[in-house]
């Protein structure tokens, strides 16, 4: 994969922004500079061989010296690592190719998250089990084993599960689907919801009830903001 010049009006974009979906690595460097010609070529090839993985971004900093104030540069070459938009790694100078590739290859899962990945990705009750022995507060996996959980009609167990981890968008709907059961496919909930209106103010269970089923609704759903403020109305 070529690399790809950044200027300081494209950094957002293919760097910040685009380090959110993949790792990329920033390679700093001027015309005039030595060592860079050197160390040009070794980073390049050393990338090109993740096959995507990795994204090599280029910045003449004589023609953008935004790029370099924000990354306050003293000397180039200077190679930046981001990742979620953050610096996560970096060196300076020219570099030997083994350095370069130890340094890329750091940039990478390590072989227990390859596999854990692949457990999750599998998707099968057995292998998402197998994920969280290895890592007991995956939220990936708790969020694919809850699902599974309850479409298996076994909802106390998904709501044990899912309180191993901070409540979530999709925590809560594997929680209200526990609580709501199995909905009929024709079932459009007007019935259900207009049936506990008048229940949720004393009554705790038709409360949750009529808040599990908004959660299921989902906030596309047009009726949803009509029925929360009915709900509000009622209880204050």
């Amino acid at each position: 994969m070529a690399a790809i010049d950044v200027t300081d009006a494209t950094f957002e974009s293919e760097v910040i922004e685009k380090s959110k979906d993949v790792t990329v690595v920033v390679d700093l460097w001027a015309p005039w500079c030595g060592p860079c010609k050197t160390l040009g070529p070794i980073i390049e090839n050393v990338i090109d061989a993740t096959n995507g993985n990795v994204v090599l971004a280029k910045v003449n900093i004589d023609e953008n010296p935004a790029i370099g104030q924000a990354f306050k540069v003293q000397s180039i070459p200077a190679v930046y690592a981001l990742q979620d938009g953050a610096v996560v790694n970096g060196f300076m100078g020219a570099q030997p190719e083994h350095e370069v590739q130890a340094f890329v290859d750091s940039l990478g899962p390590s072989e227990q998250e390859q596999a854990l990945d692949e457990l999750i990705a599998a998707g099968d009750e057995g292998s998402l089990r197998l994920a969280l022995q290895m890592e007991p507060a995956n939220e990936d996996a708790i969020g694919a084993l809850g699902e599974l959980l309850v479409a298996d009609g076994r909802a106390e167990e998904a709501l044990v599960l899912i309180e191993r981890i901070p409540e979530n968008d999709r925590t809560r709907k594997i929680a209200a689907s526990a609580r709501v059961g199995e909905v009929p496919i024709d079932d459009d909930y007007d019935e259900q919801l207009t049936g506990l209106l008048d229940r949720v103010k004393g009554d705790d269970e038709a409360r949750q009830q009529f808040v599990d089923i908004l959660e299921l609704m989902g906030p596309d759903d047009p009726r949803t903001a009509d029925y929360r403020r009915q709900l509000t109305m009622r209880l204050y």
